[in-house]
């Protein structure tokens, strides 16, 4: 019980950002020393935005122009890079600071600039004709290595405008992106909730960074409370909210348009050379597979003791004794679970963790909700949570450090053209790592409490990603349709979308709220403003445990290609990067594959129940 006081008692206060240990933040000063350094640096990119514009037209004058022009864009693109993740560094842990959120409005827009003033280039290199960009490549020996970046636009170019119109779809995407930035802004700093209730009486203070330790609370008035006050925040905006997804859809359509796609879907897919039919198998394999969820109800519902399952219980702790989980105890059980990819991946993990301040893990008032991992060349990468000390926390940290070791490896071994990936690959590297420490707790822990918390944890991940996103991501393909069709999207049809969807999803096992349930699609005010990104989870997932399972069986080379994906970064198509790691995604069999581990998890949850 000790243990689950501490929660209670850590949900309770949510300190102000001021208040938090400079140990538990991460350290802005290794991008830029000062705010000073950062406003020089936006200056030096200012100083270059002529020098680019000076390249259009001259790109066709000779490989060695072309070649010059590239390596110009490249150098301001890093440091536009550094620039924003500068920013993010402290508008995301207090939303509320109107100076940090000046910095991010003032990265966003020098980005702007500098996006409209190269806008001409992938025009001009269409036009300068592949055949020749090839006898290019091989007279100028350092234009090889943009081999692949080329052949990816020649697969593109039909969907590439003119240099005037590219300019000014460029110069669209700041104020375009007004929507996302207002519903960010009224979630994560203005929108105000509702206290918790305990049974005894107590409050708790519910906001983003507390939400996760009062659901998961075994008392269930404070679950249920929280809740519903999480609901009801963002009810009581739900029209504001709606007009903020319906613009951001309708901006979806205009890009979808103006680049000549039949869709909106195919947009993202084709753009992120994925094919269609990896989106619809995996639609289709969820839909088969939803009575395992079901199942997964009647389980929770049974062990609560419950008439009735209602949405705040299935987050309900199945156990009155959850492990407590410092902070220190993680860092040494992510790493152990992680040994099997050898001491390097180790090393450079507990060193981020410990000396050199990757996370900025401690809760406070004003803190961007969930997590995230962020870096580019020249920084870290830096990971924002907010951790609770408990077995949810140890996850999500292993997750985001899945990431940040994907950025690490793509960036040490790749040139800067090929140092980044798409959230396709990513998903995999981050649910990879959860898959790997869960099992290596399951393996070395055998008490039954601890048993069911990290299968609660497994279950909590897999609902997240094998439930709530594939639910988004129909959702997502059935507002962008309508956008398309020229349909209204208002709250209340979005809503009733949205139960709809869930109530599939619930079967007769959980009881429906439809009016708080239908309110899910605003509490991802990031997610649902990226065209396409959520079903990326569902695949990611599928893919980690299919490769997480070579790894500890020790298939061939099993770790080594691993390692090879994760330096990989956009060198290669994703698929094949993925091929090369020992998965076909192209396929539904691993879709299928973890379906059938989720199914394992039900069934060893209910033994240990029984």
């Amino acid at each position: 019980m000790t243990e689950r006081k501490h929660l209670q008692m850590a949900a309770t206060t949510v300190p102000v950002r001021a208040e938090i240990p400079i140990e538990q933040t991460w350290d802005a000063q290794s991008v830029y020393p000062t705010d000073s350094a950062w406003e020089a640096a936006i200056a030096s990119v200012e100083a270059r935005i002529p020098k680019l514009k000076a390249f259009s037209g001259r790109l066709k004058e000779s490989p060695d122009a072309l070649l010059e022009y590239l390596q110009l864009s490249e150098s301001v693109s890093g440091d536009l890079g550094k620039i924003r993740v500068y920013a993010t560094m402290f508008e995301a842990v207090d939303t509320s600071d109107a100076s940090a959120l000046a910095k991010r409005d003032r990265a966003m827009s020098i980005a702007s600039q500098a996006g409209a003033a190269m806008a001409f280039d992938e025009p001009e290199m269409i036009a300068i004709g592949f055949e020749t960009l090839k006898s290019w490549m091989q007279s100028n020996s350092k234009l090889a290595v943009y081999k692949l970046w080329f052949e990816k636009l020649e697969k593109r170019q039909a969907h590439v405008r003119s240099g005037e119109v590219e300019e000014l779809l460029t110069q669209a995407a700041q104020p375009l992106a007004g929507p996302h930035a207002a519903h960010g802004a009224l979630t994560n700093a203005d929108l105000k909730f509702a206290p918790a209730r305990g049974s005894n009486g107590e409050t708790h203070e519910v906001s983003q960074g507390s939400l996760g330790a009062l659901v998961t609370h075994p008392d269930r008035e404070v679950r249920r409370t929280a809740w519903e006050s999480y609901a009801d925040g963002h009810l009581q905006f739900k029209n504001t909210m709606a007009a903020c997804i319906s613009a951001g859809v309708k901006r979806d359509v205009f890009y979808m348009r103006a680049r000549k796609y039949n869709s909106c879907l195919e947009a993202a897919l084709e753009s992120a050379h994925i094919p269609a039919a990896v989106f619809h198998n995996l639609i289709n394999t969820f839909k088969k597979n939803l009575p395992t969820w079901h199942r997964y109800w009647r389980v929770r519902r049974k062990a609560l003791k419950l008439d009735t399952l209602h949405r705040y219980d299935t987050f309900a702790p199945l156990t009155n004794n959850p492990p407590h989980i410092t902070w220190d105890q993680s860092i040494s059980w992510i790493c152990e679970g992680m040994r099997p990819l050898g001491e390097d991946y180790v090393s450079v993990m507990r060193r981020g963790l410990v000396e050199q301040r990757w996370v900025d893990w401690r809760p406070n008032r004003g803190k961007r909700a969930g997590a995230f991992s962020m870096g580019v060349v020249g920084t870290h990468p830096f990971i924002l949570m907010s951790y609770n000390d408990d077995i949810f926390s140890l996850s999500t940290l292993a997750h985001e450090l899945g990431h940040s070791m994907h950025k690490h490896y793509t960036t040490k071994c790749q040139p800067f053209v090929y140092a980044n990936y798409g959230l396709f690959a990513a998903e995999v590297a981050s649910n990879f790592n959860q898959a790997m420490v869960r099992a290596h707790l399951l393996n070395t822990n055998k008490e039954r409490d601890f048993q069911i918390a990290v299968i609660e944890e497994a279950m909590a991940n897999f609902h997240r990603y094998f439930f709530i996103m594939p639910t988004l991501a129909r959702f997502e393909l059935e507002i962008h349709e309508r956008a398309e069709r020229g349909e209204p999207l208002t709250a209340k049809s979005m809503n009733a979308l949205m139960a709809d969807l869930f109530t599939e999803g619930f079967g007769d096992d959980v009881a429906m709220d439809r009016k708080r349930i239908g309110i899910t699609w605003a509490q991802f005010a990031t997610h649902m403003y990226a065209n396409f990104y959520v079903y990326q989870y569902a695949t990611g997932i599928s893919g980690a445990h299919a490769l997480c399972a070579r790894v500890l069986d020790k298939k061939p080379d099993a770790q080594k290609n691993y390692l090879a994906f994760l330096s990989a970064g956009s060198s290669l198509y994703p698929l094949d990067a993925l091929k090369l790691a020992g998965v076909d995604l192209a396929s539904s069999e691993p879709v299928e594959q973890t379906f059938a581990v989720l199914a394992g998890y039900v069934q060893r949850l209910e033994e240990l129940l029984a």
